[in-house]
């Protein structure tokens, strides 16, 4: 695999190598990259929208990990290509009218790396054929910057020559609404980090970003074991937009396979099964841009289980756990 090619002086390729994989700017008044995407999306609205808690029709846990370009390495040989992974679970709660979730993450950028704490309630009513949820979710996130990664930088910033670890603790918030009619469709709002709250040590502000999630079940006719699902993911930061559309085929309610394309970025394959309540699911990303001609591509792997504790009341509205 070709490597990619910096600038010969120090100062410029450790600069070049943090603005592609962190898009930090290394500056006092620098701001955090977006929040991460990611191609399996559809079945982890939990990530994005805090409404989304309670919505599964049981205790539901799913793990990802993803590795975007992987093999992608500077010229000394360090990894710097950005990993993502996540844990989260949430219930619904009939004596509190609605659902509780939490998540566990973090990213992993080049010499950045960012872990998260969240927690949050939605409430749920019955609105029309289906479920109306709106939540919230606060959180703690802790930045930490390895500058010892810097040592070989011939400059008058103190950031850039220290050899320590900077870190910060930070607190933010997200709030989120989220309509679904099981077994037809579902659509989320939301917006992420709304305080855009700033760390004194790196430096690293969080950035506002807003969401909007849809997704169609459409049952073929003639065909009733299968099953076509479109969706799509838009993200706005302030700046610009991100986007992706997707589509599966589901066999049997078991088994699916798809396509995905994110805007400017990759297309991807997806593929996946469901056996007693675990669902796995993998992707691969094939990038589009420049950077597929010093990495492997992208790639997820994302495991799903749900122990269902359906309730009388919101019965009808927990019958298709399938978009989690």
């Amino acid at each position: 695999m070709q490597q990619p090619k910096f600038p010969g002086n120090p100062f410029c390729k450790y600069i070049s190598i943090t603005l592609l994989c962190l898009n930090v700017i290394l500056a006092y008044e620098s701001k955090g990259q977006q929040s991460s995407l990611i191609t399996n999306y559809m079945f982890n609205n939990m990530v994005f929208n805090p409404a989304f808690a309670g919505q599964s029709g049981g205790v539901a846990i799913t793990g990802l990990i993803r590795e975007q370009w992987f093999g992608f390495k500077d010229s000394d040989g360090n990894k710097v290509s950005p990993e993502t992974i996540f844990l989260t679970v949430d219930a619904p709660i009939r004596a509190i009218h609605g659902g509780v979730g939490g998540m566990v993450s973090q990213d992993k950028l080049g010499f950045f790396t960012n872990t998260s704490v969240k927690i949050g309630y939605a409430y749920k009513a019955e609105f029309g054929p289906g479920i109306f949820s709106a939540g919230l979710q606060v959180g703690f996130q802790n930045g930490k910057f390895d500058y010892s990664k810097f040592k070989a930088v011939s400059s008058d910033d103190p950031l850039l020559k220290s050899d320590q670890a900077n870190s910060d603790m930070i607190f933010d918030g997200s709030i989120g609404l989220f309509y679904r009619v099981p077994d037809k469709f579902y659509v989320g709002l939301s917006g992420d980090q709304l305080l855009q709250s700033k760390g004194n040590n790196t430096q690293y502000r969080l950035q506002r970003t807003f969401y909007l999630t849809g997704g169609y079940q459409w049952d073929i006719p003639n065909h009733p074991a299968f099953q076509l699902q479109p969706s799509a993911i838009v993200m706005f930061d302030g700046a610009a937009f991100q986007f992706s559309i997707s589509g599966l085929l589901w066999y049997n309610n078991k088994f699916y396979g798809g396509l995905a394309y994110r805007f400017e970025d990759a297309v991807s394959v997806l593929a996946g099964l469901t056996i007693k309540g675990f669902r796995l699911g993998l992707a691969y990303d094939i990038g589009t841009s420049k950077m597929m001609n010093y990495s492997n591509g992208s790639f997820e792997v994302m495991l799903n289980y749900v122990l269902k504790i359906e309730t009388e009341k919101f019965r009808r509205s927990y019958r298709n756990t399938r978009y989690l």
